[in-house]
């Protein structure tokens, strides 16, 4: 695999570098030459009078619906110039609401703050959003309900492993607490949904796994996805509870990591291995969560400061009685300093053991006087 360490820690960048959106929110974007672009705009600022100042901006904007290379400073990228990307429809929004405006001082406040949006990238503390375009990254999710029509099945990623989750998780968590060059640790990565998502994003990442099959498998998938990015992607054999993470990174130069995701067994709804140490193979709830504590004992250390920890869990039946084992595990976080950022609530539409059943499964629920599964949570928390 290849091994190139990009950086430890992320910092916050405030500057007139040109920006590099996450490649999820490249489509519906256009190039544009940011410094003829701002030369562009500089010339409609110069304008005292508000007629000819509304008419430049509408030559702007037909020069971007148009994309016209003929008119007296081109603003799009020619081959082998740097450019900026930008979604369309959000630009061509902003020059309505200039052309909108009742007043010069208006019209100018807004194109003021279209010049800043193109001309300075302004990004978070823990991710690669510039906020002064917030509005171009309408793909992250902001609410505490995520809908999902269906999994992500591009690329490497494949429905063969029970326990998987869908990529639509990792993608938006890395979205939002990470930056490129950043490292993500799975302690549970299974079938190595998280890593895949690493490639894509562009951040390192390393999985740990009991089941050497099932690493095996992994390892595999991980190799199939593009690594266009040039980061790290290491999965490992062995318990988590154990300091196979720390000895991983160390080997790798790294101390510590931007994101924790995990994804542990729910208990023992599924038997993934015999394994000394799976947590699914746990005697009781009681023992889950002391073996679920001691991994997140050992991942705590490994997290950087004022960074994030995700766990993906879903509760369960026993005896007939509903167990909240989210919040369960909820609590064996918050014992060990974290604070709670949120909790949100994702739906599924059908599992692989309750595939084609809708019906059985309702008929048992009338008969049974529970309710059918169709959440589970994700936990998101902050290392204080």
């Amino acid at each position: 695999m290849t091994r190139k360490p990009i950086r430890k820690t992320a910092k916050t960048n405030s500057s007139t570098q040109s920006e590099i959106l996450p490649d999820s929110t490249l489509n519906g974007s256009i190039e544009l030459n940011k410094e003829r672009f701002l030369e562009r705009i500089a010339r409609i600022e110069s304008r005292e009078d508000f007629g000819a100042f509304k008419a430049a901006v509408s030559r702007l904007k037909e020069d971007l619906e148009t994309r016209n290379h003929e008119s007296n400073v081109a603003i799009f990228v020619r081959p082998g110039e740097d450019g900026a990307a930008v979604k369309k429809d959000v630009l061509l929004s902003e020059l309505d609401q200039i052309l909108g405006a009742r007043t010069i001082e208006r019209a100018s406040y807004y194109l003021k703050r279209l010049k800043q949006g193109i001309g300075v990238v302004s990004t978070g503390k823990v991710n690669d959003i510039n906020l002064l375009r917030w509005k171009e990254y309408d793909d992250v999710v902001t609410d505490s309900l995520w809908v999902f029509a269906k999994r992500d099945a591009s690329g490497a990623h494949l429905a063969w492993y029970w326990g998987n989750f869908v990529p639509q998780i990792p993608h938006q968590l890395m979205l939002r607490y990470t930056k490129k060059g950043d490292w993500v640790l799975d302690p549970f990565v299974g079938s190595g949904t998280t890593l895949i998502e690493c490639r894509r994003l562009g951040r390192n990442g390393i999985g740990i796994e009991i089941n050497a099959d099932t690493a095996a498998k992994a390892k595999e998938l991980v190799e199939r996805e593009s690594n266009k990015h040039n980061v790290v992607s290491e999965v490992v054999v062995g318990d988590s509870r154990s300091e196979l993470a720390r000895d991983a990174l160390a080997g790798l130069g790294i101390e510590e990591v931007q994101l924790v995701i995990m994804h542990p067994p729910y208990a023992d709804i599924i038997k993934f291995s015999d394994a000394e140490g799976d947590l699914s193979g746990a005697d009781g709830a009681d023992a889950f969560l002391k073996m679920f504590g001691e991994t997140v004992d050992r991942v705590t250390p490994l997290l950087a400061k004022g960074r994030y920890l995700a766990v993906v869990i879903g509760d369960k039946y026993e005896k007939g009685e509903w167990i909240p084992l989210g919040f369960h595990c909820l609590g064996e976080v918050m014992k060990r300093g974290y604070s709670l950022k949120s909790i949100i609530v994702k739906n599924f539409e059908e599992t692989r053991g309750k595939r084609d059943q809708k019906q059985l499964w309702r008929y048992r629920a009338l008969v049974g006087g529970f309710y059918i599964f169709k959440h589970e949570y994700i936990l998101l928390f902050k290392k204080r």
